[in-house]
């Protein structure tokens, strides 16, 4: 059965803890330490649906495969029209696609939207298949910041990536 992608919704938010929680104690995507649980998961579902930020997820057979928002890239107020990205996928539905459909459609929800630039603030710079997911998504690379996350008993990277959404900058929002 193939995955639909659709806006998340509170009922999602066990299988979207899981798939973090998963995330979080083996993988260096996100640079938490301890994984938060469904309420906490809850409280920033909810900030950033009333923030007016896309939250989706994949869904097969009833089953949540993966997840992926926007939310603001810095709380400054000229930050307004930038997003930073995050898609995470279950581990046994990892490489079929789901990331890119899931990324794909998160873009356009975000132009629809109104955002002029999404950033993907990538944990790890050995994290080859999120960077080249946002390459195939158009993102560029703009930059890394070298050895600024310790987990798992090592030194951590972030690179930076970005793509520009509907006129980008070329005019005022």
């Amino acid at each position: 059965m193939l995955p639909s992608i659709r806006s998340a919704e509170p009922r999602d938010l066990a299988a979207i803890t899981a798939i973090y929680d998963a995330a979080v104690r083996h993988g260096t995507a996100t640079f938490e330490i301890d994984p938060p649980d469904e309420r906490e998961m809850r409280r920033r579902y909810e900030a950033l649906r009333a923030g007016g930020y896309p939250y989706l997820v994949a869904e097969a057979g009833g089953m949540i495969l993966g997840y992926a928002y926007a939310g603001p890239y810095r709380d400054r107020p000229a930050y307004r029209w930038c997003i930073e990205d995050s898609v995470y996928v279950a581990q046994q539905s990892q490489r079929r696609g789901l990331g890119r459909a899931l990324l794909e459609r998160l873009i356009d929800d975000a132009r629809t939207g109104g955002f002029r630039q999404m950033i993907a603030v990538i944990g790890d710079s050995a994290n080859a298949a999120s960077i080249e997911l946002h390459r195939g998504a158009g993102f560029r690379m703009v930059g890394a910041f070298e050895n600024i996350g310790f987990k798992l008993g090592r030194w951590l990277d972030t690179v930076l990536m970005q793509l520009p959404l509907g006129e980008g900058a070329a005019t005022s929002p």
